[in-house]
Order: structure tokens, then C-alpha cells, then sequence
């Protein structure tokens, strides 16, 4: 009987101590940190936003690895990239509504009350708003998709990464470029990755009047097919385009997965075919222009017979 009263004596002690403990914890997450009028903020305050944030990074951590997996079976890296950043934007926004009603500032009071600021702030950003919207209209559409390579105001890029506000971009130098994201929506983009992983390119040569038409064309597709990064050899097309004003003019079409280095592919091919003209005898031309002088007309002059 004694044994059981120290029990129920530890017990009652423990409950004590642990309620003294609550209190104390209690007491220290209401401290109040900061007090201006009716606003103030406490220790609780802090570690709710602070749980707000560790549950927002955990949810998308756990929405990555999910769309990781979805990924390997059905999503590209374009599409999973492009939703992610959706899925990331969303959340943090509503992220953001919690925490600012956790301090205690009422989100739906704030935009009322601020309209008008927000009006003069949407003038004088209105071109960052617009690379805003294109950034929500190039994630949701999927037109442009990591790795796709662009032709942007005549510049070769491969894209890195698309943003909210701007696109990351490698070009054929790999120098790093920042684009806006209305560039891309509002301008005339050529997107050589959209349909297929390899594209028709040309060059054009023009050699001198009274040339073989056929060796120069059989030349041309010779040229064209020993360079490695052809593909589709048997599509290889040499043409007679055009009777120039110095040269008979000609087209070798090809295709290549190569879009990105297509640059160097052309001057390899070039080389290639300067060397197999010099090798055939066949000559590309100077520009030629023939200036004829008609020979200047008498001009006769009457002159009048004064009498003086």
C-alpha cells in the first residue's frame, strides 16, 4: 500500500513538473517581441511562420520527387520543368496570403486599400508585368521547352531555363543570355527543336556560265554527304536555282540533328565543296558587271548674225 502511494506521489510530481514545463513554454511563445499599437508580434507568431515555410519547402520537395517519377514515364523535361515552376509559383502565393495573415495583416483589406497604389505601380512596371504574363503564357503552353533551340532576332540559342520574368539562354559561343519573356511571346521566334530533332538546311554557291550543270550538282551532294552529321543521306538535293546576273546558281538542301553547331556544319561542307571544285576545274565567279559608254552626240549651236 505504501508502494502504490509513492507512485501515485511520482506521479503527481512528473504532472507537476511537466504542467510547470507547459507553462514556462507557454509563457515564453507569448512573449511579445514587438508592440505598435494594435499590432504586435510574439514568439508564436515566428514559429508559426517558420512552420509555414518548413511545410511549404516540404510539399515541394515532395511534388518534385513525384513529378521526377512521372517524369521517367510519360512527362519530357520541358513539360515536367514548365509544370513545376507553375506548381512552385501557386504555392509560395498562397504561402505568402498565410503568412501575412499569421503577423496579422488582413491580405483582402490590403489589396482593397492599396488600389490605387497598386494602379500607379502596375503603369510604371507595366513592361515587367508583360514579361510576367508571357513567362505564365510559355510555362502553361508548353511552346518553348528546355533545350529547345530558338532563333531569336536572327541569334542561335538553346533555352536553360524559363523563368516567371525571363528565360535563361545558351548561345553558339556559350555566353549565358538573359531574355525577356516578351521577347519570345511577341516576336517572330523560329523554334528549329518544335517538330523534329532534325531540320532541312542549304547552302547556296553560284559558279561561272558554261559550267557542267550535272557535275556541279553531283559535286555538291558529294560534298554534302561526307560530312558526318548529315542525316537522311539519300534526301541530299542539289538544285539549279537561279541564272544570275555573274553565275549560274545552285542550292545543296540537307538534313541534321546538329541545329545547334549548324554554323560549323555549313563551313565544313563549304570547305569541302572548294576543295572538290578546285579538284573538278570549276570556277565560282566574280561578281561581273559590263559598263558601256555611248559615244557623246555632236551638238550644234546656232548662232544668230548681229549687225552692229
Amino acid at each position: 500500500m505504501v508502494l502504490v502511494n509513492i507512485k501515485i506521489v511520482n506521479c503527481i510530481l512528473l504532472i507537476a513538473t511537466q504542467y510547470k514545463y507547459m507553462e514556462s513554454i507557454k509563457s515564453f511563445l507569448e512573449y511579445e517581441l514587438i508592440n505598435a499599437g494594435n499590432f504586435s508580434i510574439r514568439v508564436y507568431t515566428i514559429v508559426t511562420v517558420l512552420i509555414i515555410v518548413l511545410i511549404t519547402k516540404l510539399v515541394l520537395y515532395l511534388i518534385k520527387k513525384a513529378l521526377d517519377i512521372s517524369r521517367k514515364n510519360k512527362l519530357n523535361k520541358g513539360a515536367h520543368s514548365a509544370l513545376l515552376q507553375i506548381i512552385k509559383y501557386i504555392i509560395w502565393v498562397i504561402s505568402i496570403g498565410l503568412i501575412l495573415e499569421t503577423i496579422g495583416i488582413k491580405v483582402t483589406v490590403l489589396v482593397a486599400g492599396s488600389a490605387a497604389l497598386l494602379v500607379g505601380i502596375g503603369l510604371g512596371l507595366q513592361q515587367t508585368f508583360n514579361d510576367i504574363i508571357s513567362g505564365v503564357i510559355l510555362l502553361s503552353e508548353k511552346s518553348i521547352k528546355i533545350d529547345d533551340v530558338l532563333e531569336i532576332d536572327g541569334d542561335v540559342v538553346r533555352i536553360q531555363s524559363i523563368g516567371l520574368r525571363t528565360s535563361k539562354a545558351l548561345n553558339t559561343d556559350e555566353i549565358s543570355i538573359i531574355i525577356p519573356n516578351s521577347l519570345i511571346t511577341t516576336n517572330k521566334v523560329i523554334n528549329w527543336s518544335h517538330q523534329t530533332r532534325k531540320t532541312r538546311f542549304r547552302i547556296e554557291v553560284g559558279v561561272a556560265y558554261g559550267s557542267d550543270v550535272d557535275l556541279v550538282i553531283r559535286v555538291l551532294e558529294e560534298s554534302a554527304l561526307e560530312h558526318p552529321d548529315i542525316s537522311n543521306q539519300a534526301l541530299i538535293e542539289a538544285r539549279l536555282v537561279n541564272f544570275g546576273n555573274s553565275s549560274l546558281d545552285f542550292q545543296v538542301l540537307f538534313f541534321s540533328k546538329n541545329i545547334f553547331r549548324i554554323s560549323k556544319v555549313k563551313s565544313d561542307i563549304r570547305r569541302i565543296i572548294s576543295r572538290k571544285f578546285i579538284e573538278e576545274g570549276i570556277c565560282i565567279p566574280f561578281p561581273q558587271m559590263d559598263v558601256h559608254f555611248k559615244p557623246n552626240t555632236p551638238i550644234i549651236i546656232e548662232k544668230e548674225n548681229r549687225t552692229d
